[in-house]
């Protein structure tokens, strides 16, 4: 038996899978815990394991084997992951953020070793990607990269049919690129003007007030100012989606999160638009698609791990 879990920066999803097929069971979701001690979300993880197995009607102890896709950025301790995700670790970029703790990581792979016998943590995006190329719109493809518009801003990477780590697991941090000179957007990693603390879901709401589901809905409604907002918006993503395919040459982008999968019509043309005309060369041949396993890619992320 598998434990699938999915970190994100707003929410945790736990699964179970037998081992036989991609069913998932007892998928359960909350709140990403942000108070407490630093330990407080591998505890949240392992609590919500074991009421999946309750719900699953199976020992505890049947599960043997955790895949964990989370939110990064990764700090190793003593070889293992912690996390220093500037969603949840208050401490990066201080009071300012609003996170409700001071955190400068949160331990996961330690504590999960000590309840699971087989342990592997890999970036969301990252694992998104592996699932992507398993199973959804990247299969097939050898330079392709998977980008998740969310609460924040998320990349993985694959170049020659090597999918990119990096010496920390942390290849693909392209929220976290400068594209502009905005000095007024203050990330929670502390970094002021980067493309997460620009286009990310929880920048939309602090920037415009607006969250982005009501930001797009505008938009799609026919609102000026609006619709001028969102294309700048794309136009930041669009200049993080043209960055990364200058760089590897990629072939295919797969595209999901919350931000992008919820308003997919409305905002794949405009990011389209982005790279389309700008140096041919580099980016006529790279496709800009939706995720083919849609709002379930984080699920099976996870899942990817351990196959």
């Amino acid at each position: 038996m598998k434990a699938c879990i999915d970190i994100g920066g707003t929410k945790v999803a736990v699964s179970l899978n037998t081992g036989a097929g991609l069913e998932l069971l007892a998928r359960r979701s909350e709140p990403t815990i942000k108070t407490g001690t630093n330990d407080a979300l591998a505890r949240q993880v392992m609590r919500m394991v074991d009421e999946a197995c309750a719900e699953a009607g199976l020992p505890p102890d049947k599960v043997q084997r955790a895949g964990v896709s989370s939110a990064g950025p990764f700090v190793l301790r003593n070889g293992m992951v912690e996390l220093s995700t500037p969603n949840i670790c208050g401490g990066l970029a201080g009071p300012a953020r609003g996170l409700p703790n001071d955190w400068i990581t949160a331990p996961i792979e330690a504590p999960l070793r000590r309840r699971f016998a087989e342990v592997r943590v890999e970036n969301d995006a990252v694992s998104a990607l592996e699932a992507e190329r398993r199973w959804g719109a990247l299969q097939g493809v050898d330079d392709c990269a998977y980008v998740t518009w969310s609460t924040g801003v998320g990349m993985g990477l694959c170049v020659d049919g090597r999918v990119l780590r990096g010496k920390n697991g942390n290849a693909g941090h392209g929220g976290h690129m400068f594209v502009s000179d905005n000095d007024q957007a203050l990330c929670g990693c502390g970094n002021v003007g980067d493309v997460e603390a620009l286009v990310a879901g929880n920048a939309v709401a602090r920037r415009f007030g607006a969250d982005a589901a009501t930001l797009l809905q505008k938009a799609k409604a026919g609102d000026a100012a609006a619709i001028q907002t969102v294309d700048e918006l794309c136009r930041v993503m669009g200049r993080a989606l043209y960055n990364i395919t200058a760089i590897l040459d990629l072939q295919r982008i797969s595209l999901g999160g919350s931000v992008f999968g919820n308003n997919i019509d409305y905002l794949l043309p405009r990011l389209q638009g982005q790279l389309r005309g700008k140096l041919p060369a580099l980016t006529d041949g790279c496709e800009l698609v939706p995720a083919g396993l849609g709002d379930k890619v984080g699920d099976y992320a996870a899942l990817a791990l351990l196959v």
